[in-house]
């Protein structure tokens, strides 16, 4: 049985019953004095100014402990650092791409880490190109190329004209792509030329050394590469 309420106005006589009745506390408690002082009614509060809202909401997602945060790459790039074995002049055997197995002659480095070469075009039909130094092989050839001036050519000379194709008929579409088709820019058809001019005549000074640029490398039955002396 639980213990009756003491030091209270209203003691309980069982649980959940007063010893005193509703009325009985109305006048013991002296509401009747409260009342009779206000004008009849019991006293009124103005209820409390509620709080400004604030503009902005706190968000009610929490993220978890285990959530990964992007790291802030804050290196530079850097251009790769060229082989000691590729210097200007050397001829360069192209292992992927296109034009494998081409030799070519190595002009400079660009900004970007690529090797900039070329064939020379009317030698082995290799034009201006650029190329990672992880997909040649360096040969001990080399060619002179004092008299050869790239200073103008950069990773800029090789990016790609986005022109806006205007919409044409069928018969018309088909024609215009044969037309556009394998068309080079007059300018780099120049710059082809004064690379080439100078270098041929460089290359044509040296016994044997056409004939080498223009012979395309592989390797046959029982030859090991790793033997091999470029």
């Amino acid at each position: 049985m639980a213990k009756p309420r003491t030091g209270s106005r209203n003691p309980d006589l069982v649980r959940g019953i007063g010893k005193f009745s509703r009325s009985k506390m109305y006048h013991k408690r002296g509401l009747w004095a409260i009342k009779a002082k206000n004008g009849g009614v019991f006293p009124t509060h103005a209820p409390k100014a509620a709080a400004p809202a604030s503009a902005e909401k706190t968000s009610k997602f929490y993220p978890a402990d285990d959530v990964k945060k992007p790291l802030i790459n804050k290196r530079k790039p850097k251009a790769a650092k060229l082989r000691a074995s590729i210097t200007p002049g050397t001829v360069l055997i192209v292992l992927a791409g296109r034009f494998k197995g081409k030799r070519v002659v190595f002009l400079k480095q660009l900004s970007s880490g690529l090797l900039l070469i070329t064939g020379p075009f009317k030698i082995n039909g290799v034009p201006l190109r650029r190329c990672n130094q992880a997909y040649v092989i360096a040969t001990s050839t080399k060619v002179d190329v004092s008299g050869v001036d790239v200073s103008s050519i950069d990773d800029k000379y090789f990016a790609k004209q986005g022109e806006q194709k205007k919409k044409k008929g069928e018969g018309e579409f088909f024609e215009a792509e044969k037309e556009e088709k394998n068309v080079l820019p007059a300018e780099k058809k120049e710059s082809q030329k004064a690379v080439d001019a100078p270098l041929a005549k460089n290359i044509e000074a040296v016994p044997e050394l056409k004939a080498y640029l223009a012979a395309r490398f592989s390797l046959k039955s029982g030859m090991k590469p790793h033997e091999l002396v470029f």
